[in-house]
């Protein structure tokens, strides 16, 4: 894998990270105005982020949550087990 996908990678799992933890805190904190901000800050970079890897390097998601738009790249990419760290 290439420096410049696995770093793509990295970054949207960050991001999913952060905007789990965002979620999990307003749940309990729904009235806090600035971790609703950043939560939404980092929700439009994470979809930012996964539209940059998709147009590049395929789907990140099957059941018609990543359409593939020129061919079916679905089975090109390499398996969860199968990517180095």
């Amino acid at each position: 894998m290439d420096g410049q996908r696995l770093n793509l990678l990295k970054k949207i799992m960050a991001l999913e990270f952060t905007a789990l933890e965002l979620n999990l805190y307003l749940d309990t904190h729904p009235n806090d105005q600035r971790a609703l901000a950043e939560f939404n800050e980092v929700s439009q970079a994470l979809l930012l982020a996964k539209k940059d890897y998709e147009a590049y390097y395929g789907p990140l998601l099957n059941y018609g949550f990543s359409p593939s738009h020129n061919a079916w790249r679905w089975v090109e990419e390499p398996w969860p087990w199968e990517i180095s760290f």
